[in-house]
């Protein structure tokens, strides 16, 4: 069985986990679970923390680094042993253009995609947890949602500020194709006053994302396994279609 590993350090276990009579659930210090002894084999990443980009971030932070996510990303939707992917967000955003890089991934996936946000998902965790084809979150989780902000000097000049525009729409537009909320309506969250210390923006609660069109569903995780499932039969189904389609196909061609 082809099953993803991004930790060897055990190899008995591996070993074990490699043995196809008898699949194992897989784990790794990078957030990433594989699900085998299942109704559906499926894979779990985590994104937790802060989301680590192009700079190391301090040993004291916890951290989701995105090059252990893409990577993971990438071999899930090759590999033919996994059927969907379970995505958990509990995080405080961090590095946008890190962030927004594994949102595409996810949202160009054609494998089963589910997010479910827990805690947390703030910041450039809006766009991830969108970046799913269906998304939950639960009744005690908050997303907050502000403008795109940069720490260290920077220059008070045009181009900087061109910069943050454009990176801001980048933003928007996807979270706008990957979720039912409007634009105005996310720039007006983004840009509200009097909610957040020195800084303009707005905190929703699970039920008021949902209301906003920004999460699909609230729910817990039993919910989002099960609509993960429902997704995987939908597309085993699909795919069964296709073949009766080709071999139809076939059979008229030699005739």
């Amino acid at each position: 069985m082809d099953k993803l590993l991004l930790n060897n350090d055990d190899e008995n276990e591996n070993e074990n986990c490699g043995d196809e009579n008898n699949p194992q659930n897989e784990s790794t210090d990078n957030g990433v679970v594989l699900l085998f002894n299942a109704k559906y084999n499926i894979s779990v990443i985590s994104v937790i923390g802060q989301i680590e980009g192009h700079y190391i971030l301090p040993p004291q932070n916890k951290t989701t680094k995105y090059e252990h996510i893409i990577p993971a990303l990438v071999s899930i939707e090759q590999n033919r042993d996994i059927e969907g992917l379970l995505i958990v967000l509990n995080t405080v955003g961090g590095d946008v253009e890190a962030g927004l890089a594994i949102s595409e991934l996810v949202a160009g996936m054609k494998k089963p995609t589910v997010s479910i946000v827990v805690g947390g998902g703030h910041s450039i965790g809006v766009p991830l947890a969108v970046s799913a084809m269906k998304s939950f979150i639960v009744p005690s989780a908050t997303m907050t949602i502000h403008p795109v902000r940069m720490n260290g000097m920077l220059l008070g000049i045009p181009q900087t500020l061109s910069y943050f525009d454009r990176m801001q729409e980048r933003i928007i537009s996807f979270v706008v194709r990957n979720s039912k909320i409007t634009a105005d309506r996310f720039k007006e969250l983004m840009m509200k006053k009097d909610e957040l210390v020195m800084d303009v923006g707005s905190v929703v609660d699970g039920e008021n994302a949902v209301n906003e069109g920004l999460i699909d569903s609230l729910g817990g995780l039993s919910d989002a396994i099960e609509a993960l499932y429902s997704l995987i039969e939908i597309a085993k189904q699909e795919e069964e279609n296709e073949h009766e389609e080709k071999a139809q196909e076939e059979k008229q061609g030699e005739g």
